[in-house]
């Protein structure tokens, strides 16, 4: 028997308080608390699935570990004075994406793999908003322990093959 997904205080984490946070979230507007339960409750998704999954997601278990501290990225730069507001929209598209169910790879449907286009699409989005954003401000937002221009790298060097070719050329599209 599985043992129970629960978040950083304990509390079990199933697909149905994920989806009410979303929907909490679009029908109120996201704030601070909203993307710290989502980001809470998504790393402990994505671990156990990992966890039940064993080798069979070892291909992309490197890539779901990072979603959250994406998504995190995402919402700390939005709410940074020093980024452009054009970008802060460019942003806020990479965080609707996440919270939507609405997407190339539905969640509701992939289970935690269904965040893979998800994490494409927002270091695409990253990568064009570096165009006029100091890296020193997306350094200091990033809360992985790697350094986030090679995460970056990885993700995109990885992304054909993460989501396909055909997914690939639409997130692009996107995001020009």
């Amino acid at each position: 028997m599985d043992k129970p997904v629960v978040d950083s205080t304990g509390a079990p984490v199933r697909d149905e308080d994920i989806e009410r946070d979303l929907r909490h979230a679009e029908e109120e507007g996201l704030n601070g608390e909203h993307v710290l339960r989502f980001y809470d409750r998504t790393r402990a998704a994505i671990q156990q699935y990992l966890q039940n999954k064993g080798s069979a997601a070892e291909k992309s278990a490197e890539f779901l570990l990072l979603v959250p501290d994406v998504f995190i990225l995402l919402w700390r730069l939005t709410t940074d004075g020093r980024v452009s507001g054009k970008n802060k929209m460019l942003l806020g598209t990479g965080i609707a994406y996440f919270i939507l169910p609405f997407d190339l790879m539905p969640e509701a449907i992939l289970g935690p793999v269904g965040y893979l286009d998800d994490l494409v699409f927002a270091v695409y989005i990253l990568n064009r908003v570096l165009r006029d954003t100091d890296v020193q401000i997306v350094r200091e937002h990033w809360p992985g322990g790697q350094d986030v221009l090679d995460v970056m790298q990885r993700v995109l060097n990885a992304a054909d093959g993460l989501i396909g070719s055909n997914l690939l050329k639409r997130l692009k599209k996107m995001v020009k």
